[in-house]
């Protein structure tokens, strides 16, 4: 078997396999890359030395049977017997994502341990399951977003073959797998990247320390083990598509950037494994031109995350307006409506939270709406609050309809987070388990810190670093069957077979949704072609003008459809859609 490592400030490099030393040599074409032929099997325990230092794990090892610090583990991805032949789901105009964390999933937090409910997302009408990170990270529980060997899978969730058993049973039921991937940052512990070379520079710096090298000398390099990594996911592991997060934090000055080539890459795999794949951003930037197509001057993703719509469906269903919803709460309907059209609230105008303009339109012409994720709940939005307390902690069975129908009949591609669909009671709360005490108590007390900035009692922040904490925020899935979360199950259920059902649900025409709203009564409704979607948030009942003619497709409550003089009536919190 052929061992290779870029290290390319060596001057000595040697394979420790099993317990016995075999020197490397130069790569006679490609430098900074050491090279060595060594027998080996699967499972066989290696690592690298590099000028009599420590041994230390492969930067591209599929796998860390003892964590990130222990030696790597020879993996055969060939070796796997894959039961389900896959073409691929629904491409994304036509896909109902699924968010969820495998940790918090089932008590036992393992890929097997989900397998036993991918039969209820299927009967939900769930197209896609999005994983949150399954990077190796050290300790057992923690979200993810901290992974330092970004070819691997976190031996606790099952490892490398529980990874494509779960993908094997997701197919096997219509589900296709998305993973969220981490190129921004690494660690903080467990990183032994530096020791190899540039992999990180101080010309740019992030909020977690230095940049990632995309484009300081070295930066070729680095870049091809990102993508390489990428395609692997999407290769290896049988995945239809990748959720990238936090993009903006990619400081790349380079005129072909990451992300680009990136695309790039995926799309030709694409066609070269006769699948469609896609990928889908997390940016904060409000920048259209992230999944406009190469050819017309974009980055070329496939979607992006559209927090402006969930902030302003958000504070229509709260209220709440501190932090970065204070310029949606000023007229939250009037953000919706935006929003609903137009994708963006941010477009160009000032954000009070940056203290600057921010944002750039969207042509509606030119780009659809299938461009753009559409979610009234994520593990952002949730577990970033002091109490990881989810929307149906505070709203009624009504609210959270509406929430749903919102979601479920919007012009872009709905995202649920795990349990939101039937109304989840447990909390989604930051949880770590740091085995470095340094660190677990700089992440305990920051936390801390943080909140009590904005008026939180320090007793009333959850210690990350408690058990108690990941344990409170895992599912349970005995809820399903008890009210009121039976009846919001059933409604979602209801809303995306309605969405599957109904083209009109999933055109892409944004200039062709038609918006009307009273901030004042609290009811906001919409066209999408011969579907009308109806929604009250206030506590009493609104006489709405809608003109004549139509049925009640769905409803939360019991409605009739607009009489003659084309007034429809909707109850206190709730919500309809109608058809012709």
């Amino acid at each position: 078997m052929l061992f290779e490592v870029w290290a390319p400030h060596a001057d000595r490099t040697a394979l420790l396999l099993e317990g016995a030393t075999h020197p490397m040599r130069r790569h006679p074409v490609r430098a900074g890359w050491w090279l060595v032929e060594a027998d080996a099997q699967p499972g066989d325990r290696y690592g690298y030395v590099l000028d009599d230092g420590p041994v230390l794990p492969d930067p591209r090892s599929r796998r860390q049977p003892e964590g990130p610090d222990g030696l790597s583990a020879v993996v055969v991805h060939e070796s796997f017997g894959w039961q389900h032949p896959w073409q691929g789901g629904p491409p994304l105009q036509r896909s109902v994502l699924y968010e969820l964390h495998i940790g918090t999933f089932t008590p036992e937090g393992t890929l097997d341990a989900a397998h036993q409910h991918l039969a209820a997302l299927a009967e939900l009408g769930v197209t896609h399951i999005e994983l949150m990170p399954v990077c190796p990270f050290p300790g057992r529980h923690g979200w993810g977003y901290e992974g330092v060997s970004l070819w691997a899978v976190h031996e606790p969730y099952g490892g490398p073959d529980a990874l494509k058993r779960f993908v094997d049973a997701a197919h096997a039921h219509g589900l296709g797998v998305v993973l969220d991937v981490v190129h921004n940052h690494l660690g903080p512990s467990g990183n032994y990247l530096p020791a190899f070379g540039p992999y990180f520079t101080d010309t740019h710096h992030t909020p977690w320390g230095s940049a990632v090298n995309l484009d300081a000398p070295g930066s070729d390099e680095v870049r091809a083990f990102l993508l390489e990594s990428a395609l692997a996911w999407l290769r290896d592991y049988h995945l239809d598509g990748l959720r990238l997060d936090a993009v903006h934090a990619l400081a790349d000055t380079r005129a072909y950037t990451f992300l680009e080539e990136l695309a790039t890459a995926v799309d030709a795999l694409a066609a070269e494994l006769g699948r469609p794949l896609f990928l889908i951003a997390e940016s904060d930037t409000c920048d259209p031109r992230t999944t406009t197509p190469r050819d017309e001057g974009g980055t070329g993703l496939h979607a992006q995350w559209n927090d402006d719509f969930h902030h302003a469906l958000h504070t229509a269903l709260t209220g709440e307006s501190q932090g970065y919803y204070a310029d949606f709460a000023r007229a939250p309907l009037s953000a919706l409506a935006k929003t609903l059209t137009r994708v963006f609230f941010h477009d160009g105008t000032y954000s009070s939270f940056r203290g600057r303009a921010h944002g750039r339109p969207v042509d509606r012409v030119r780009i659809p709406a299938h461009r753009f994720l559409g979610y009234s709940q994520t593990h952002d939005q949730i577990g970033n609050r002091a109490q990881g307390d989810r929307l149906s902690a505070t709203l009624s069975p009504g609210l959270l309809a509406c929430a749903a129908t919102l979601t479920l009949t919007s012009p872009f591609p709905p995202m649920l987070f795990m349990g939101e669909e039937w109304g989840a009671a447990t909390p989604w709360q930051f949880f770590t388990d740091h085995t470095d005490p340094d660190l677990a108590r700089a992440v305990r007390e920051g936390r801390r810190r943080e909140f009590t900035s904005h008026g939180w009692a320090p007793e009333d922040v959850p210690d990350p670093q408690d058990p108690e904490t990941r344990g409170r925020s895992c599912l349970d899935w005995s809820e399903r069957s008890a009210e009121p979360h039976a009846r919001l199950l059933a409604w979602y259920r209801e809303l995306i077979a309605l969405r599957h059902d109904r083209p009109d649900l999933t055109d892409p025409d944004l200039a062709a949704v038609k918006v009307a709203y009273d901030e004042e009564a609290r009811w906001i409704t919409y066209r999408r072609g011969d579907l009308r979607v109806v929604i009250n948030l206030a506590k009493e009942a609104v006489r709405i003008k809608l003109g004549g003619g139509g049925r009640v497709l769905a409803a939360w409550e019991p409605v009739e459809a607009p009489g003659a003089d084309g007034l429809m009536l909707m109850p206190p919190e709730s919500c309809a859609v109608l058809g012709r």
